[in-house]
């Protein structure tokens, strides 16, 4: 895989690009307007994975209540095999 820059230009409307410079310098949370952006995609990819990780939860308490589970031997690779091998 090729190696990332570790700089992104985006093209902004005016009315965005003004909104971004308002969230950063004097009197706020961020220095720059980069910091800003950053922070709101750290944002986005939190929210993300924690709706990845509810929806494993939900998935686990289906299966918990359609008594699809393995009892848990301390092997957990070995028990995560004899489930989807129940599972199917």
């Amino acid at each position: 895989m090729a190696k990332l820059s570790n700089s992104l230009n985006i093209s902004l409307t005016d009315e965005l690009k003004k909104f971004t410079h308002s969230q950063s310098g004097e009197g706020t949370m961020f220095s720059t307007p980069s910091e800003y952006v950053r922070d709101l995609i750290r944002h986005e990819k939190d929210r993300r994975e924690a709706a990845e990780f509810r929806k494993s939860v939900l998935e686990g308490y289906q299966d918990a209540i359609n008594e699809r589970t393995v009892k848990f031997s301390g092997d957990l690779k070995e028990d995560l095999k004899k489930f989807r091998t129940r599972k199917r």
